[in-house]
């Protein structure tokens, strides 16, 4: 596996990681600081900047929406119908990695 092949699993996990985090949220919803501190408890360690972005990148594809509730500084996630599909393995999109067994 190469380092840009690695990069990229990295980042459809961590895509996985953020949707199941929300998946298990109440209202299947949180702030960026709080999927950063918990992104990082689950084995990753992005930067709050690559948080936000990959939050950026499922909004993208429908699977969460956001409210910026900080000029930026903090993103308030919501898991949209799509995104609990594909954290729960019932949908795919390329670029997020497939729920395990």
């Amino acid at each position: 596996m190469t380092t840009k092949d690695f990069a990229q699993h990295l980042r459809q996990d961590q895509r996985l990681v953020l949707l199941r985090i929300l998946a298990e949220m109440p209202t299947y919803r949180a702030n960026s600081s709080v999927l950063h501190t918990v992104l990082n408890e689950r084995g990753h360690e992005p930067s709050r900047d690559q948080a936000k972005t990959e939050l950026r990148w499922l909004e993208e594809q429908q699977l969460v929406t956001i409210e910026d509730i900080g000029e930026g500084a903090v993103l308030l996630a919501k898991l949209t119908e799509r995104g609990a599909d594909v954290a729960a393995g019932r949908a795919r999109v390329d670029g997020v990695k497939r729920p395990g067994a």
